[in-house]
Formats: structure tokens, sequence, C-alpha cells
């Protein structure tokens, strides 16, 4: 999937705003080192940096890791696909927001994960639980289906059970693994909706002509208007699973 990072950083700060809650999980601790997967643009990782020692934000998107190096020359950034980590035992916290349910096979990314922390290290991170978008995802599959093409969802959200399960699996002493609905405002009014798709359906929405695309959206917004539209702005109908685990003194995979 290709990010368009001016549109994320402008119509979607939210996702670094309400990310900013993981940070209380941090101590601060100019000695440790910490890995930001998922990054985007910068905006949690700069504020990383003010608890650590140093961090390096990673990212498999090359347009999103540019524009952190632009914005946040000091911080090192790196193109890297979570999946293909290599590091052992060298961090002392992985943090990640917004990022996990873009990525499909959780049990070897934790595998991964855990290999890189240190012992009695952190994994802290928030992301899509099931559930997330059901609402908005439903009237996209049937807008899209209904123009004649089959939609795969790319989207991984996993309930608490299931995720604690790969957290032991993997080796993970669990502090806390909770989900919660979070009812996310919009920008730019009618228009936040279509904006909203463009940025998360991009590969999809790659498939159609312009016409279709037109056809697609609006049926969207039809669909949603009594759902989602409170009269002002678009509220999407997001919920989120936050995990804080730890690795054990000594046991390392």
């Amino acid at each position: 999937m290709k990010w368009d990072s001016g549109l994320y950083d402008n119509k979607h700060g939210f996702v670094a705003e309400f990310g900013k809650g993981l940070l209380e999980f941090i101590p601060r601790n100019m000695s440790q080192r910490i890995l930001d997967i998922g990054c985007g643009t910068g905006a949690l990782t700069a504020q990383l940096a003010s608890q650590c020692g140093y961090v390096l934000g990673i990212d498999s998107s090359l347009e999103m890791v540019e524009k952190a190096k632009e914005q946040f020359p000091d911080i090192d950034f790196q193109v890297m696909d979570a999946l293909a980590l290599s590091y052992e035992h060298e961090w002392d916290v992985v943090f990640s927001n917004a990022v996990f349910h873009w990525i499909p096979d959780h049990d070897r990314l934790l595998n991964k994960i855990q290999r890189s922390l240190k012992p009695s290290s952190k994994l802290i991170c928030e992301f899509g639980a099931q559930g997330n978008i059901e609402t908005i995802e439903r009237a996209f599959i049937a807008a899209f289906e209904e123009i004649g093409h089959t939609y795969r969802s790319k989207f991984n959200f996993p309930s608490v059970v299931a995720f604690s399960a790969l957290l032991r699996k993997n080796g993970f002493l669990i502090d806390k693994v909770t989900d919660f609905d979070r009812p996310t405002p919009l920008k730019d009014g009618e228009q936040g909706l279509i904006n909203w798709a463009r940025q998360f359906f991009a590969a999809e929405l790659e498939m159609l002509t312009d016409e279709e695309q037109d056809k697609l959206l609006q049926k969207m917004q039809s669909t949603l208007k009594d759902k989602l539209w409170n009269g002002q702005e678009w509220v999407a109908d997001y919920r989120r699973l936050r995990a804080v685990a730890h690795t054990d003194d000594g046991v390392q995979l």
C-alpha cells in the first residue's frame, strides 16, 4: 500500500494524537534504547526521543520515512519491514501505535519483537481491535462489490483473547491487554469520510476508474449517513487494543 504522507498528517493527525496515551507507560530513562515500529511521519518518535538515550523509527513506507526525516532530521529513521526484524536482544522498549493491524502475521511479528528485546524489557503497543471500523468496512465492501470487484480485507484486528495467547506463546509476560471503543471524529466536515477512505482504502480505490471511485464514495456516504454522521462531522467507529508486556529476566526464544 502506498501512503500519502501529506494527507496522513493533514487529515489524520488523530492517529498520532491518540497514541500519546501510550507514552505514559514508558519510564523516562536516558540510558534506554527504543524501537518505534511503524513510525509514520515521526510525530510520536520525536516525543519518544525526549524519554530515552536513543530511538530508531522504522516504517515499511518510503514516503512516510522521507517525511519523518524531513521533519525530524536529528532522529534516525529507516525503511524496514517489521516482519524482517533481525535484532538480537538490542532494545529496552519496542513501541508501536496504530500499526499492528496492517501486519497479517502477529505470531511471527511477536517472535521477531521478543528476539529483539533485552531481558526484562517492554513491548508497548496499541492498534485496531476486533470490531474496529466494522461499520465503515461493511459499507465499503457493499459498494465495492456492487461495482463488480471482490474485496479481500488487509486488516488484522484480533480479540484480546487471541492476542494475549500469542503474547504468551512468544515468551511475553502480560502486564495489560485491554480493548475499548474510541469513536473518532474525522476532519473536514462532509469531506471527512471521503478523505479517510482515500487514505485507508487507497489500494482498492486504485483499481477503479475515477467515475467508479466517485460512485463508490457517494454510496458509502449515503449508507453511513444515519450511523456515523452527527450533523457536523463523521465519527469513525474505532475500537482499539492496547497491550503492555515484558520479557522475562532470562527467557529469550
